[in-house]
């Protein structure tokens, strides 16, 4: 799907709209009639071309894990690979601060009354959080990313699923808690939990601590 203005499709009309709702409201706000009404329609037309909430529900879902693959595709490589790694653990939180409800409808944190369950999977075991295939594309970035840090020789990077996790359980985890607020809305979590972070798993993993702290510091530079 595309979020593009023009040349909407109906039904990526009506993900949009639950997406602005849910943005706006919550999971509460996400009902067939609200959905249907913030494009000028009746509530048919959600049963029309999703069959009913649920289906829309996961195009929602879907539409968020496409959206964080575009932003994580769009970080730049460069010759420091750990940088470009804190890079995409910057943009990772960035997308997910700016459209926090979608977020975390998309890992089972809320949930609207119509989601389904069964869109997880064990991480280690397939390689991805999720089943969908646009949340692997969206995970293949992190699994990269850690691909090449291993190659580039900067400390022992374990088998790259069992890597991305690490690396995706400080992003995912500092995410959700500063969401929640626990590190205020100036945005000094970042400088004072977030890359200290990925430089003390860096160092875990064998890496010059120095090294990885001017990496971290090259990261926040280019991100500003």
């Amino acid at each position: 799907m595309s979020d593009n203005e023009g040349g909407s499709t109906p039904k990526q009309r009506l993900v949009d709209a639950a997406i602005r709702l849910l943005a706006a409201g919550g999971p509460e706000a996400v009902q067939a009639r609200r959905v249907a009404a913030e494009v000028g329609a009746s509530s048919m037309a959600v049963y029309t071309h999703f069959g009913g909430m649920p289906d829309l529900v996961d195009a929602v879902v879907r539409e968020g894990f496409e959206r964080l693959d575009r932003r994580l595709a769009a970080v730049s490589r460069s010759d420091d690979a750990l940088c470009d790694a804190v890079t995409l653990g910057l943009a990772y939180r960035a997308e997910a601060l700016e459209n926090s409800q979608l977020y975390r409808l998309m890992f089972g944190i809320t949930a609207v009354s119509a989601s389904r369950r069964g869109q997880r999977t064990d991480l280690l075991g397939t390689g991805s959080p999720t089943e969908l295939e646009e949340g692997r594309r969206a995970f293949g970035h992190l699994v990269a990313a850690v691909g090449r840090l291993a190659a580039s020789g900067r400390g022992t990077v374990p088998e790259p699923s069992a890597a991305a996790a690490q690396l995706w359980s400080a992003v995912h985890g500092y995410v959700l808690l500063e969401i929640a607020g626990f590190f205020g809305d100036e945005g000094h979590g970042v400088e004072q939990v977030l890359l200290p972070l990925a430089v003390n798993l860096a160092a875990g993993l064998g890496d010059d601590r120095a090294a990885a702290e001017e990496s971290a510091r090259r990261a926040l530079r280019g991100a500003g």
